[in-house]
């Protein structure tokens, strides 16, 4: 996957998190919340982060952009060393690594008028001096919102509103890569579309690379151009998104893709269900970690951890499974191109051309 020319390269990253416990708080466990994760993004693409919560998607996107130190690894921006950067250049850096975060409203200040908001990041890195009430006009304008709400505060927005402002904060220091942390979950299923749509119009037009974590693969669909399914810190399988949800071959993803809901009534899809729960990552399982609730699972899996292995001659499909040659998706997987019918019905209601705001994202 890591080749010398992407903008972000990713190599063996590990974050352990260290348990404290006792009279003393001495340490005694770690959880093992990432363990050896390596990818890479180039400049225009959108990289997708999936999988059930705890998996380790949200901190991979905090590593990236060194908001938690990693335990070790490598992360490589447009060829310099972020690990290695002193605490002057690394905030020097920042600049062109931004975050959208999940919760649009505990995000934003809520003692900042939106033009405070937005003219901060720019006094902080010295940019548009002498203009930041423009670069504010600009920036709202640039989200589809009437520069009339420059003096507005968050609590008088809606949440789609809240969020492009956020976007428009991630935006004012013109970064090169956005991580997008659950940026639409929390939103209606109508402003979800609007912010995808608002995203991908941005990145069309600025050049935006995006590391998109989410869990719900109908967006994912919709947004990325590669996917990498997480389970349990570790990366399980990564190919674009069009091979994976075509022919997912690991056991996991094929649970994933089974549990979308189908838009229509008529159409059902094989459901692959897995055994109970995930497990401690205090305590990971010995092996493969996805063999407590895996049903294909033989006793090599208990004995040797898998690793991402080429599923073709191209080697742009990735799977972390030792049987996955013999392990067959569901016949009904040739239905996957069916789960994004829903956001393609919104972009047609919400005029999907357009980022600009729509009635139901309008003050009332």
């Amino acid at each position: 996957m890591n080749k010398p020319d992407s903008l972000l390269r990713v190599d063996q990253l590990v974050k352990h998190f260290p348990v404290q416990k006792g009279l003393f708080s001495r340490q005694k466990d770690v959880v093992h919340a990432v363990d050896g994760l390596s990818f890479d993004l180039h400049a225009g693409d959108t990289m997708a982060l999936v999988g059930e919560s705890g998996c380790g998607k949200s901190t991979v996107g905090r590593l990236v952009l060194r908001l938690l130190e990693a335990t070790s690894g490598k992360v490589w921006f447009e060829g310099q060393d972020l690990m290695a950067l002193p605490p002057e250049r690394m905030r020097q850096a920042r600049r062109h690594l931004q975050m959208i975060f999940q919760d649009p409203y505990s995000s934003l200040n809520p003692r900042m008028t939106v033009e405070q908001t937005l003219t901060e990041p720019l006094a902080l890195h010295g940019l548009a001096t002498g203009r930041h009430h423009e670069r504010a006009v600009e920036l709202m304008d640039l989200v589809g919102l009437s520069s009339q709400y420059l003096q507005r505060y968050p609590h008088e927005f809606s949440g789609g509103q809240r969020q492009r402002i956020g976007i428009a904060r991630a935006l004012a220091v013109e970064p090169k890569l956005i991580v997008c942390d659950e940026a639409v979950s929390a939103l209606d299923v109508s402003i979800q579309a609007q912010v995808i749509n608002l995203l991908q119009d941005l990145q069309k037009r600025l050049g935006l690379a995006y590391v998109f974590i989410a869990h719900d693969l109908a967006v994912v669909k919709h947004i990325a151009s590669h996917v990498a399914v997480m389970y349990l810190g570790h990366m399980v399988e990564y190919s674009d998104k069009r091979s994976l949800f075509a022919a997912p071959r690991h056991p996991y993803t094929q649970a994933l893709l089974s549990a979308i809901p189908l838009p229509e009534p008529g159409l059902k899809r094989e459901r692959v269900l897995l055994q109970g729960d995930v497990p401690n990552p205090i305590n990971p399982p010995s092996g493969c970690r996805f063999r407590t609730r895996c049903p294909h699972a033989q006793a090599r899996c208990a004995q040797e951890v898998p690793v991402l292995r080429p599923t073709d001659a191209s080697a742009s499909h990735l799977v972390a499974c030792h049987f996955w040659e013999q392990i067959e998706a569901p016949q009904s997987m040739a239905q996957a191109p069916a789960v994004n019918e829903r956001l393609l019905r919104l972009q047609k209601a919400f005029g999907a051309a357009s980022h600009a705001a729509q009635p139901a994202d309008i003050l009332g």
